[in-house]
């Protein structure tokens, strides 16, 4: 098969690659480095196009060569802490709209990364069938792309498929500095000797996804028979006092965590996904619970 991968050297894009290749399929790459990295794609065999999706025009970009059987769109500003309106809508909603002109023309499946961020502070479990209510900018970006996909599945004869994702943590996300998962932060602090660091009191609880089920969500998507939009998590939320716990056990510390002041007014204090709907939708089961995830990660940490 033949696959556009958006955003594909960034975290979750390289390990959709990566993986895809691994399945032997034909991947072509599209990403603007402007939040990816060479690295994440060091034994990659594939195209690669150093562009901005949300200005570029994927038909005209490729007119030469056969249509793609599927576009998987990572691409975006995945900053949550811009507060650059303009500039985040531009990229993130301009830039799926290309992606959802271009399927029309060539008649090909979308999947597209969502963010559970559409929720806001909603009640937990989060699920579909709540009203949106995004905290800023990046998780109102997110959700007009899930109006443009739900109108679009109406209009395209393949479906169009938006995956919800929580907080995906994982190998691949180095680059991302203070932006990448708060598990990959606490780890660092840990292996520095330095206590971790969590907001009064630690007690707030994510829906923290391994990325190799996020990834496993992604190739599901490419094979499911109708459209939809559905969280990717494991439905379970671990308070980042149980975090600390599982990282003391694996790097054998017994370190406490230093508490302050939460400073953002946007902070989302409880996520959990109901995964029903891509149970039902995808067939996804995660593999990995948020300890055995942190198991498998620290353990590809320490290689």
């Amino acid at each position: 098969m033949r696959y556009l991968v958006t955003g594909g050297a960034g975290f979750v894009g390289s390990n959709i690659v990566l993986r895809l290749e691994k399945d032997r399929h034909d991947v072509t790459v599209i990403d603007d480095m402007s939040s990816g990295t060479f690295k994440n794609l060091v034994n990659f065999r594939g195209d690669f196009h150093c562009m901005d999706i949300s200005a570029t025009d994927l038909a005209d970009l490729f007119h030469n060569r056969p249509p793609f059987d599927a576009i998987i769109h990572e691409a975006s500003i995945t900053d949550t802490t811009v507060s650059d309106q303009r500039s985040m809508i531009t990229r993130n909603v301009d830039g799926f709209r290309n992606v959802l002109s271009y399927a029309a023309r060539y008649s090909c499946r979308v999947v597209y990364a969502s963010s559970a961020a559409v929720y806001g502070n909603n009640s937990s479990p989060q699920h579909e069938e709540q009203s949106p209510h995004p905290l800023n900018v990046y998780g109102f970006s997110k959700m007009i792309m899930d109006n443009m996909a739900r109108k679009s599945c109406r209009e395209l004869s393949r479906p169009v498929i938006g995956l919800r994702y929580f907080n995906v943590f994982g190998p691949g996300e180095a680059h991302k500095g203070k932006f990448a998962s708060m598990i990959y932060q606490l780890y660092l602090q840990m292996r520095e000797g330095k206590n971790p660091r969590v907001f009064k009191w630690g007690e707030q609880g994510r829906d923290h996804v391994y990325i190799k089920d996020v990834v496993e969500a992604n190739i599901l998507a490419l094979s499911a028979e109708n459209s939809g939009v559905v969280n990717i998590g494991t439905g379970v939320e671990t308070s980042f006092n149980d975090i600390i716990e599982t990282l003391n056990r694996a790097l054998k510390l017994q370190m406490t965590a230093d508490y302050f002041d939460n400073p953002y007014d946007f902070y989302q204090n409880h996520t959990r996904a109901s995964i029903d709907g891509a149970r039902s939708l995808l067939g996804y089961i995660p593999r990995f619970s948020v300890s055995e995830g942190i198991m498998d990660y620290v353990q590809y940490l320490e290689l």
